[in-house]
C-alpha cells in the first residue's frame, strides 16, 4: 500500500526543507480547536494495515480508547496543500495531526505537560515514523501547544465515538489551564518515548551540541547543524533545562551508536557534539 501525505516524508530532494513560511497569517494562536463528530470510519484504504520504511503498522479498528506519552513533532510548508492520507488536502493552519494507528479520520486531544496546553485535532494524515515520535500535528497545532521549537513530550488521548455522543469531550467553560507537575525528579529521563529500543539499555544517550542562555543562539546552531546531515540524527531538540538552552540529538539506544552517529556528523560536517546520558 502506498499512502500519501506523512508517508512520503522519507523521500523528496535533501534540499528542500520543511518548516514554517514567511509570513504566517496573523491570529493563528486563536484558532479554534477542531470539533469533534461522528465522521465514518470506513474499512479500507488509510485504515489498511500498511508497511513504511521496513516497519508495519495496524491501525486501530472500532471505538476503541486510546491514551499515549511520546514525542510530538509537526510539519509544514513542506507538504501544505497536498495530499494527505485521507484524501484531504493538508492545511497547515488548521487543526489537524498525523498518527501511525489510529483510525482515519478520529480526533484526538493533545497535552503538553511543560505548560498544560491543551488542544483538539482531527486525524487525518499517517506519520510520523520516527522512532519514539507518536504524533506530527499542524503548524497551528504546533503553535499553539507551543512546540514549534522542537521535538516535545506530549500527552495524547482520542475522543471516541461514545464520547462523542454523549458530550462529554467538552470542557466545562472557565476551567483553568492544569498545573503542571513533573513526572520525573531533576536529572530523569529528558523525554519519554514509546520505542522498545529506547528502555533496552540501563541509560539513554543524546548527543549535545551547545548550551545557551538565550533560545536564538540554540535556535541559530540548530540551523547550523540542519544543514548537515539530518538524516544521521534520529531527531534534533531544544531542550530546557535550568534556565538554559541544550541543542540535543537522541535518544540513542546504545553508547556505541551515539558514539558512531558523533563521528559521522564530525565527519560530514565539522559539527563536534559531546556525550550526555540520561537513566
Amino acid at each position: 500500500m502506498l499512502l500519501t501525505g506523512c508517508a512520503t516524508r522519507s523521500g523528496g530532494s535533501s534540499s528542500e526543507r520543511d518548516g514554517p513560511e514567511r509570513n504566517p497569517p496573523p491570529h493563528l494562536g486563536s484558532v479554534p480547536d477542531a470539533v469533534p463528530r461522528l465522521d465514518p470510519v470506513r474499512v479500507g484504504g488509510p485504515n489498511k494495515p500498511y508497511e513504511v520504511l521496513g516497519e508495519r503498522y495496524e491501525p486501530l479498528k472500532g471505538d476503541v480508547a486510546y491514551a499515549e506519552k511520546g514525542l510530538a513533532s509537526w510539519y509544514g510548508k513542506k507538504f501544505h496543500g497536498r495530499p494527505t492520507a485521507s484524501g484531504e488536502v493538508y492545511n497547515m493552519y488548521a487543526m489537524t495531526a498525523a498518527h501511525a494507528t489510529l483510525p482515519i479520520p478520529s480526533y484526538a486531544r493533545v497535552r503538553n505537560p511543560s505548560n498544560g496546553r491543551e488542544v483538539i485535532v482531527r486525524i487525518n494524515d499517517r506519520g510520523p515514523f520516527h522512532k519514539g515520535r507518536i504524533i506530527d500535528l499542524s503548524y497551528t497545532a504546533a503553535l499553539r501547544l507551543d512546540v514549534l521549537h522542537g521535538v516535545t513530550s506530549v500527552e495524547v488521548r482520542r475522543i471516541t465515538h461514545a464520547e462523542i455522543r454523549a458530550g462529554n469531550w467538552v470542557k466545562p467553560a472557565g476551567e483553568p489551564v492544569p498545573v503542571f507537575v513533573p513526572d520525573a525528579p531533576p536529572g530523569g529521563p529528558l523525554r519519554e518515548t514509546t520505542s522498545p529500543a529506547m528502555a533496552a539499555g540501563d541509560g539513554v544517550y543524546w548527543l549535545q551540541f551547545g548550551t545557551f542562555a538565550r533560545l536564538d543562539g540554540a535556535e541559530g546552531l540548530r540551523q547550523r547543524v540542519a544543514e548537515a546531515d539530518l538524516s544521521l540524527l534520529p531527531l534534533l531538540t531544544i531542550v530546557r533545562e535550568a534556565g538554559r538552552h541544550h541543542l540535543r540529538a537522541g535518544p540513542f539506544p546504545s553508547l556505541d551508536e551515539a558514539r558512531a552517529t558523533a563521528a559521522r556528523l564530525r565527519n560530514a560536517g565539522g559539527i563536534d557534539a559531546s556525550l550526555v546520558e540520561k537513566r
